[in-house]
């Protein structure tokens, strides 16, 4: 039973923050976030921060959802930084205050790209909070500010100025946000708004931020200085069918009262829950295109009908294999009428084929043809699977794959004689 219940819990991989303690490192993910994932049916997978492991990810399918959260700033080069007015003095001052987010983690970058990457290509839940909302928005084309307090702080009065992080008190810094209607994020919080106003209070620690948006995101909300503290893809946001694809750049999980474990407001989980049910959906979607279908019961003609295929299939195949001729006296062996399986070598090669193992059964010519209509069909295939989006692509491959191989088991077990029920 504990074994059946391990495979069946949707899984969310979880890319753990290096840090140095007792003078090695060591790698670790916030509990807040595994609490909430672990409680709304899911089970974290924590991947691990260490050299190689972006080579690796295969080993983690499968991949029902991606939560990316705290970590060092993305590589400038990542986004292909826009030109900026900061000076090397300036550059140095954000290094020398910031020293524990600008110290860039290659490797870090790497596995979490990756990962956003095959998320985006199938459509699997993505859940980025923080830094996992700018690695969302530079994976899909968009780009960050530098420092938001020397390239939009500074630009304003300093009784306008928004204080994005608090190193004297992280979980208890808090700072408005304006939530935009009608978005998942106003349905989440909309029970906590004052009638007439669209705030809420949130609590974040970052010094860089949105700058341009990618395009196929739309924004959830604004700090008062114009920074995007939340967007989302409307394309692929239905957690009712696996879709989820969203950025958070404060940290609703943190949003708790002094001391406890309740939150500001009741929809401060929400992002977790709706990614969550995301998430299990997903992973019912794609078991069901993986799953091995019944055996087909056959009723007796039919069955007589696969046995005079199968056997002069093998008949056919032993002779090419031994080098044989046909033997006059086992002709009739080599029943009239019976169905070679089709394959996808060039014609030319089929021909050869048939002519090495001398078969000039009556359906010789007609099964030409076929091979004729199916290079046509093969060559018509390839135009429409052309024209077909990688997500498609990717849903028909492990389908056909799975297919394919059972069609091969059953195949060989059946000629060996063995039944398959």
């Amino acid at each position: 039973m504990d074994s059946d219940l391990s495979v069946s819990i949707p899984r969310v991989l979880i890319v753990s923050r290096r840090c140095v303690r007792k003078s090695k490192f060591v790698d670790f993910v916030g509990e807040y976030h595994l609490d909430l994932i672990v409680g709304y049916g899911a089970v974290p997978v924590i991947v691990p921060r260490v050299s190689g492991v972006n080579k690796l990810l295969d080993s983690f399918e499968p991949i029902h959802g991606v939560l990316l959260c705290e970590g060092e700033d993305i590589d400038p080069s990542l986004y292909d930084a826009e030109s900026t007015n900061l000076s090397p003095e300036e550059l140095e001052q954000i290094r020398r205050l910031h020293a524990s987010d600008t110290a860039i983690d290659r490797e870090k970058d790497s596995i979490e790209f990756r990962l956003a990457k095959l998320c985006l290509e199938r459509n699997i839940p993505y859940l980025g909070i923080c830094r996992g909302s700018q690695v969302l928005n530079v994976a899909c084309g968009g780009t960050l500010y530098l420092d938001i307090e020397k390239e939009i702080s500074n630009t304003f009065a300093k009784s306008q100025r928004v204080k994005h992080i608090d190193y004297d008190n992280y979980d208890g810094h808090r700072h408005v946000i304006k939530v935009i209607e009608s978005s998942p994020l106003h349905h989440w919080f909309k029970d906590s708004l004052e009638e007439g106003k669209m705030e809420i209070s949130v609590n974040s620690y970052h010094h860089q931020g949105v700058k341009r948006l990618a395009q196929r995101f739309v924004p959830m909300a604004y700090a008062p200085d114009g920074l995007i503290e939340a967007f989302y893809d409307p394309d692929a946001y239905n957690p009712e069918e696996g879709k989820f694809i969203m950025g958070l750049q404060f940290h609703p999980e943190r949003m708790r009262q002094p001391d406890t474990d309740q939150f500001d407001y009741p929809g401060c989980p929400k992002a977790y829950q709706e990614f969550v049910k995301a998430v299990i959906v997903y992973q019912k979607k794609l078991d069901s295109t993986t799953s091995v279908p019944k055996p087909m019961n056959l009723n007796q003609e039919m069955e007589n009908k696969r046995k005079v295929i199968l056997w002069s299939f093998s008949f056919a195949r032993n002779m090419f294999t031994t080098g044989q001729e046909l033997h006059p006296s086992k002709e009739s062996e080599l029943k009239a009428g019976a169905e070679f399986p089709q394959c996808n070598t060039a014609l030319s090669q089929q021909e050869n084929r048939l002519e090495q193992i001398g078969a000039t059964v009556r359906n010789g010519g007609s099964y030409i043809e076929r091979l004729q209509l199916n290079e046509e069909s093969e060559s018509l295939a390839k135009n429409v699977m052309g024209e077909m989006s990688i997500e498609q692509l990717s849903d028909l491959l492990p389908f056909y794959h799975v297919m394919g191989q059972i069609c091969s088991e059953v195949l060989e077990r059946k000629l060996n004689g063995i039944n398959c029920q």
